[in-house]
């Protein structure tokens, strides 16, 4: 049976029809009811009948109703990230490191919440709460408030060495027990705000991304050899590269049971007092721990006698040793010429400003002058050494300031002691059983923290940071380095795997795997969106199970 609506008149009427084959097997039809004009028929008429029906087969009452599509959410980039974040057993270690019994909310759903938002469409908490409503993110309450987001974050800094030696127990199954490779390195990351209040870490310094005098925060990061972050520190923003080394290493030492640990740091860690240190740590806890630094070997006067006696190999590799332990120096031929070119080049350029200036100074005496200022020769001698100080040349070009008129010299000793250097990388080592190569090798992959610290300011976007007390700061730290976690983890994956996108590729991809959910009078219905085949590729290369 079914319905039908007939017309007679202008008007419609509304019929319950039944369709049947005759004697001779025609497919007829014949009018079982007549509901009247369809124009008068109220609907709570044929509530009864709809009921009757719904009864007979079972169903619930009242099964006509509207149709509500709410928006769709985006779910595949954050059902990726919830079943990774679970795998590496982050949920379990922040659920024990932050369990409370007075708290209200669950601290953990919130803190992974602001982690997510980090990768996904970094946002400030405001805009993280906006971000929550436009995905569907597993495992979270019903109804988030920025207050809550504030509140979690306080939580997270209350007991921040234990969240941190329980992220280090999970993180521990991902390092090499017998042999460590770690690198560590420092990056300033700007932060608003001009008010002071107690213990601000919040400080001017030099800032690495706006190139001048900037309110900033130190964050230093520490990472393994295969690019996984093992832990970070955070310090005020004018603290000192070689004072932060110490401390690292003894966090590392003991939340890391590493039988040999291998550090390798760039030249700006490299103190003599930090080398005792080094060995001091060495000699303790029955540990190997051995190290490969850069020598800054222009402020050490002494080594430019152990430069000039050096012998490359024919791979540009020489050994000797300085302040105990061995140097290992690599020599680019084609980098030292362009250096010293250079170098010169700018020298030529400052002569002959300085030329030209004698120039006017004896046409002035001559009388041959121009119309203008008239020059002098304290003039010259000010404007000259300025010059020369902003083009740092002041080693090798020498206004003389005690004559009585301009004149200048140029050091060749200091030319020739600073062309010793051009072109070469100076490595400090204690490891006994590296070869030449392997140690320069080690340390040029400290490049790959680098791309750490652009993740961080650019996918994650750390910086510039809008908090002013000291303990959310280093709050949104962690929460960031956490999220640089999931990130180095996802590449590591996929890169083992061959595939080529990155990180941030992969998560807009499965961001349009899309969550629906529809409601039919008190039924609802929830469905995902078709998954394509680049995207299963993606599922399978960061070893994740697909959503159902």
């Amino acid at each position: 049976m079914y319905t039908r609506i007939t017309k007679s008149g202008g008007r419609q009427y509304l019929q319950l029809v039944e369709s049947f084959r005759n004697d001779r097997g025609k497919v007829r039809a014949r009018v079982v009811a007549n509901f009247g004009r369809l124009d008068k028929l109220a609907p709570d008429k044929l509530d009864p009948l709809i009921n009757g029906l719904n009864r007979a087969v079972g169903r619930a009452e009242n099964t006509v109703s509207e149709v509500i599509q709410e928006p769709g959410r985006s779910f595949g980039d954050v059902f990726a990230l919830h079943e990774l974040w679970h795998e590496l057993g982050i949920h379990a270690a922040l659920k024990r490191a932050l369990r409370a019994s007075r708290r209200t909310f669950d601290a953990e759903a919130l803190i992974r919440a602001m982690v997510f938002n980090r990768l996904c469409d970094p946002a400030s908490k405001l805009g993280c709460l906006r971000w929550l409503e436009t995905v569907a993110m597993p495992a979270m309450p019903g109804t988030v408030t920025h207050q809550q987001l504030l509140r979690a974050m306080d939580a997270l800094t209350d007991h921040a060495e234990v969240v941190e030696e329980a992220l280090a127990r999970q993180i521990r199954p991902l390092v090499d027990q017998d042999l460590a490779v770690v690198f560590y390195d420092l990056t300033t990351v700007r932060i608003h705000g001009e008010a002071k209040v107690g213990k601000d870490i919040r400080a001017l310094g030099m800032n690495k991304d706006k190139g001048g005098i900037a309110r900033q925060f130190v964050l230093g990061v520490v990472q393994t050899a295969e690019g996984l972050p093992l832990m970070h520190t955070v310090h005020p923003g004018y603290v000192g590269e070689t004072s932060t080394l110490r401390g690292m290493l003894q966090k590392v030492l003991a939340r890391f049971p590493v039988q040999r640990l291998v550090l390798v740091a760039d030249r700006g860690h490299l103190s003599l007092e930090n080398i005792g240190e080094l060995n001091t740590l060495a000699d303790q806890g029955g540990r190997n721990l051995e190290f490969i630094l850069a020598v800054p070997a222009r402020r050490y006067a002494e080594l430019v006698d152990t430069f000039r006696d050096l012998a490359f190999d024919a791979a540009g590799l020489a050994e000797s040793a300085f302040a105990g332990h061995r140097l290992i120096v690599a020599h680019d031929p084609g980098r030292a010429e362009e250096q010293s070119d250079r170098r010169r080049a700018r020298i030529r350029e400052l002569e002959s400003m300085a030329e030209r200036m004698v120039a006017r100074l004896d046409a002035q005496d001559e009388g041959r002058t121009a119309r203008g200022r008239r020059a002098s020769d304290r003039g010259a001698f000010s404007r000259f050494a300025r010059a020369v100080a902003e083009a740092e040349l002041t080693r090798f070009i020498k206004p003389d300031l005690q004559a009585d008129r301009f004149s200048w010299s140029v050091d060749e000793d200091a030319i020739a002691r600073a062309e010793l250097f051009d072109g070469k990388l100076a490595l400090l080592t204690n490891a006994p059983d590296l070869t030449l190569a392997e140690t320069v090798a080690r340390y040029k992959s400290l490049a790959d923290i680098e791309r750490s610290f652009r993740v961080l300011k650019s996918d994650i976007e750390i910086a510039p940071v809008h908090h002013r007390l000291p303990d959310r700061i280093r709050a949104h730290a962690l929460i960031c380095f956490l999220a640089l976690v999931l990130y180095r983890v996802m590449r590591m994956r996929m890169k083992a795997k061959g595939h080529c996108a990155s990180p941030r590729a992969a998560l807009d991809l499965l961001a349009r795997i899309q969550k629906h959910t529809a409601h039919i009078g008190n039924r609802t219905f929830n469905g995902t969106s078709k998954i394509t085949p680049e995207q299963l590729d993606l599922f399978e290369s960061l070893n994740l199970s697909k959503p159902a």
